[in-house]
């Protein structure tokens, strides 16, 4: 055994072991959560676009996502270096803390994944699968990677030189992905019949186990970030259940008073907004603290997804409503309950720690949210004028479901058993696949 692998901790390896198989679960459990929420000639493509982003980030992380996000500071703060590109030089022995440097990259490979995968709820119904292949990888790349090195890479300018504190992802991935869906729900334009036709959720239950699924794996995805089975991940895990439940009922709060009565979209995403807001701060903040993150998510967002009828983006599936504007309030917020026992040092402003701390949360959400934005809009803008990112108008209105995958997520009597979807279908109802 070499001296690295004797400073291995066996706990701590188990722990995260099953905390990254928690935040890939999540991947699955969002396609669930979408695809429940979109219309039913679209879940197919919807699933679709989760689970192609687990392989596509995942080569883009192994080639070179890793090393330039968590390699040696190479440029003032802003990326790594490719010493690791290809995971060159991170063999079983080589140690991160006291897990395998190799678990650590899966680990926040995981966590690239979601993030990926979450932007696909702004344009759904609408994104060419074909584009969607493009901007994933490209994205992964130019957006997610430096956004990872400035918060949690060695030498990252808001870790090192700022000072903000993002336990688990509230810029990287809530920031990142909120800005980012806003920018291309921009570029694509809202969906035909936005404002006009009904666009509900075809299966509330599908929404509910989705979330469930979620629920179930951001345990992993906030107390795994604490990458050891200690003391401070006990607390993160409590902290994530406690702003989970209090999102869930503020949220219910808010359409109890506002319309009359509370729905179960609502307790999903109540209970998601929650989630949200205590990912940057479950490692920061007392159970006090969770609990008042989670209840102002969940009563801010609630409003929030209401803002896109008023302003005119169609943010299909309220992403920017509960992952941007989650993630803003969740961060800003350690600013104001952070506290020594969690961090070690820097104490938020009901604490005794002045403004300082929430000027330094505000300042690193405003340059993620702007990067980010600013990043996604010009490859939205690059691939559109490519090769197009917008489905055509026909396969919009016939569904995706048929139109990309010659598949339909529910046999309603339509097709015949064990017949080709083409050949069961109306002729008026066939429509070259296009992806």
């Amino acid at each position: 055994m070499t001296l690295a692998a004797s400073r291995i901790d066996t706990g701590d390896t188990a722990w995260l072991l099953a905390a990254t198989a928690l935040v890939l679960l999540m991947t699955p459990g969002l396609a669930l959560f979408y695809g429940g929420m979109v219309r039913a000639k679209s879940v197919l493509n919807m699933l679709m676009m989760s689970f192609v982003s687990i392989a596509l980030v995942t080569v883009v992380w192994l080639t070179a996502g890793y090393s330039l996000a968590f390699g040696e500071d190479a440029f003032g703060g802003l990326v790594g270096g490719l010493e690791h590109a290809g995971m060159a030089g991170l063999g079983p022995d080589s140690v991160q803390g006291s897990v395998p440097t190799l678990l650590f990259a899966t680990f926040q490979l995981t966590f690239a994944v979601i993030t990926a995968a979450l932007i696909s709820g702004a344009v759904a119904d609408r994104a060419k699968f074909g584009a969607w292949l493009v901007f994933v990888p490209v994205w992964a790349l130019l957006v997610y990677v430096p956004v990872a090195h400035w918060v949690w890479g060695p030498g990252g300018w808001i870790r090192d030189s700022l000072g903000a504190l993002d336990f688990a992802g509230g810029m990287p991935v809530e920031i990142a992905s909120g800005a980012s869906g806003l920018a291309l729900c921009l570029v694509l334009g809202p969906r035909l019949g936005f404002k006009k036709d009904a666009m509900r959720p075809h299966n509330l239950p599908m929404v509910m186990l989705g979330a469930g699924l979620l629920w179930f794996g951001w345990f992993g995805f906030n107390a795994g970030s604490a990458l050891g089975a200690n003391g401070l991940a006990a607390a993160a895990f409590l902290n994530t259940l406690a702003a989970g439940c209090t999102g869930l009922l503020g949220w219910l709060l808010v359409e109890q008073r506002r319309d009359g009565h509370p729905t179960t979209l609502g307790a999903a995403s109540g209970a998601v907004a929650g989630l949200v807001a205590i990912t940057p701060s479950c490692g920061v903040v007392s159970l006090l603290g969770a609990l008042a993150v989670g209840l102002a998510a969940g009563g801010v967002c609630s409003y929030a997804v209401g803002w896109k009828f008023k302003l005119n983006y169609d943010d299909s599936l309220d992403v920017v409503g509960v992952h941007l504007v989650g993630g803003v309030i969740g961060t800003l917020l350690i600013g104001v309950f952070a506290v020594h026992s969690m961090t070690g040092g820097p104490e938020g402003l009901l604490y005794g720690g002045g403004f300082g701390q929430f000027g330094r949360q505000l300042v690193g959400v405003a340059a993620v949210g702007t990067y980010a934005f600013a990043a996604t809009y010009g490859i939205g803008r690059a691939i559109d004028r490519l090769m197009g990112l917008r489905a055509e108008e026909e396969h919009e209105r016939t569904g995706l479901d048929l139109t990309v995958h010659a598949e339909s997520a529910y046999d309603h009597g339509v097709l015949g058993h064990g017949a080709p979807v083409s050949s069961s279908l109306p002729a008026a109802q066939k429509v070259k696949p296009q992806a």
